[in-house]
Parts: structure tokens; C-alpha cells; sequence
């Protein structure tokens, strides 16, 4: 039987050219980039930027003023630490005023004892770990001006509207050291980014809001010494990967509110979610917003 080897070759450049047209066309269509959905999240307040380029990456009524509760203590520790010739291991002694305070309004504490001497660095961890509302007030009676504690206290947090002042913040006013305002102790997810955002360019800072837990020796008032352990509020420490900071807050008013950070493949996301529902909601509020900037 004969081949029709002329033929055979007719059907062949048929399907090798069919091939190359279909193969063209899929070339031709232009790839789609992925999108990432923009994610919703509970609480009423939300900012997220890129630290290293400032630009911002997510907003949910970011410029609305909102009670901040503890995440008030992120500027206490910036004015601390943009002190003149600080030196961090200057000894306070914890005075019974502060423990007055934190019993009178009920605050989350460090246990800080009458009498026991401290250093400032100390009391950065004191204030930013659990949260103490009494290291806030020992800070903020050293590091303030004036012959007596109440004036003391008076221009300490004037120093706080200062700097807030200076990072050009218009939607920020300090009427506390710690976030127990009266009224008048406000900010936005914005602003409390960009305060966090110039606090994490200190090295004692960064150094303290990604720790998880601290066991460290004080001075007693018999000059004797005692372990005070204090372990970190920021449950995302331990539970998102990459998480370097920076701190938590809550109150009646301000609801659930989380300032945070973290790093991964060299991009540093951070951000803040304020009056979220509780601290659980905060955190997931938080990832979403986390997730979402990574993926930027």
C-alpha cells in the first residue's frame, strides 16, 4: 500500500500552525496581578503603613479622635527617652502616691513596692510589659520639672503634648501619663502610628516592646533585693511571626485598642486598631491588618 507522504505533510503544518495560534493567543492576554481584598475589621479605628516608606496601606476613620488608653504609655516611654543625657540606670524609688493612684482608680499595676528602688530602665519595662500604671506615674514624677509631685506631673505630660507637637500631629492631646484622662486624653489610629513609628528609632525602645517576659532584681528599701517578673500584655509576641511591638490598651471608653508592629523579609508593617470589642477581636483585627500590608 501506498503512503501519501504528501498529504501526511499537509495535516502536519495544518497542526503546527493551529498550535502556534493558539499558543500566541495565550500569550497575548495580558497576565492579571493578583488583588489582595481589603479586609474588615471590628474595631471603629484603623491604621496601617509601611514603616520604612510612611506610606499608608489601610484606613478606617483613621483621623477620628478617640479615647487610646494605654497606648497613651508609647509617649510616655518617647519623652522618657528623648531626655537629654538620660541615663538608664538612675534609681527611683517607688513612693506610696503611686500606689494610692493605682488603687484609687482601679489600674492595671507592676506591683511596684513602697520603698524598693528601680532604675529607669526598669520602669520601662514596668510600664510597657504589664501595663503599670505605677511606673507610669514614677516616670512621670522624675522626669517632670517643678518643686512639687503635682507639678512635676503637670509638665511631664505637657512634655507629651510637646512632643506630639513636634511630630506634627493634629488630632492628639494628652491629659494623663498612662491613659486615666480626664476628658481631654485623646488620638487616632494615625497619630498613634506615627508616635509608635518615631518611638520604634530608639533602640531601648524597640529593645523593650518586643520582649515577652522580664525577670529582673530591684533594690529593696532595706537595701536588701527582690525578682519582680513581668510579662508582656502583646499576646501577638508569641503568636504572630514577626511580631516586634508594640503595645496594647483598654478602658470603658476606648474599648480594645492594640498598636503593633512586625518584620518580615525586611519590610516592617505597623499599625493601630482602636475600640475594638476585646482583646481577642483586637488581635484578629490586628493580623487581618498585618496580613493585608505584607501582602501590599
Amino acid at each position: 500500500m501506498r503512503t501519501d507522504f504528501k498529504g501526511i505533510r499537509r495535516i502536519s503544518a495544518a497542526i503546527m500552525v493551529a498550535g502556534a495560534v493558539l499558543a500566541a493567543g495565550a500569550f497575548a492576554v495580558p497576565a492579571q496581578a493578583a488583588t489582595v481584598a481589603v479586609p474588615t475589621i471590628v474595631a471603629k479605628g484603623g491604621y496601617v503603613m509601611n514603616n520604612g516608606t510612611g506610606v499608608s496601606l489601610y484606613t478606617k476613620t483613621a483621623d477620628t479622635r478617640r479615647s487610646t488608653g494605654s497606648t497613651t504609655k508609647i509617649m510616655t516611654a518617647r519623652v522618657v527617652l528623648g531626655t537629654a543625657n538620660l541615663n538608664l540606670n538612675k534609681k527611683v524609688t517607688v513612693q506610696q502616691a503611686y500606689s494610692d493612684y493605682i488603687v484609687a482608680n482601679g489600674a492595671s499595676s507592676a506591683g511596684l513596692i513602697v520603698g524598693d528602688k528601680l532604675t529607669v530602665n526598669q520602669l520601662l519595662y514596668a510600664l510597657m510589659l504589664p501595663s503599670g500604671c505605677d511606673a507610669a506615674y514614677a516616670l512621670a514624677d522624675t522626669f517632670g520639672t517643678g518643686t512639687t509631685r503635682a507639678a512635676r506631673v503637670k509638665s511631664f505630660i505637657a512634655k507629651m503634648n510637646t512632643t506630639a507637637t513636634q511630630l506634627g500631629l493634629k488630632n492628639t492631646h494628652f491629659d494623663s501619663f498612662d491613659g486615666i484622662g480626664s476628658g481631654s486624653n485623646y488620638s487616632t489610629p494615625r497619630d498613634l502610628t506615627k508616635i509608635a513609628s518615631s518611638a520604634m528609632k530608639l533602640t531601648t525602645f524597640r529593645t523593650v516592646v518586643k520582649t515577652k517576659s522580664i525577670k529582673t532584681k530591684v533594690t529593696t528599701k532595706t537595701n536588701g533585693y527582690r525578682y519582680m517578673t513581668w510579662t508582656n500584655t502583646n499576646t501577638m509576641l508569641s503568636s504572630y511571626s514577626g511580631m516586634i511591638g508594640v503595645k496594647t490598651g483598654s478602658g470603658p471608653e476606648a474599648g480594645y485598642c492594640l498598636v503593633f508592629a512586625a518584620t518580615r523579609n525586611g519590610k516592617t508593617i505597623i499599625g493601630t486598631v482602636l475600640n475594638s470589642t476585646s482583646a481577642t477581636v483586637r488581635a484578629s483585627d490586628a493580623k487581618k491588618l498585618l496580613d493585608y500590608g505584607f501582602a501590599k
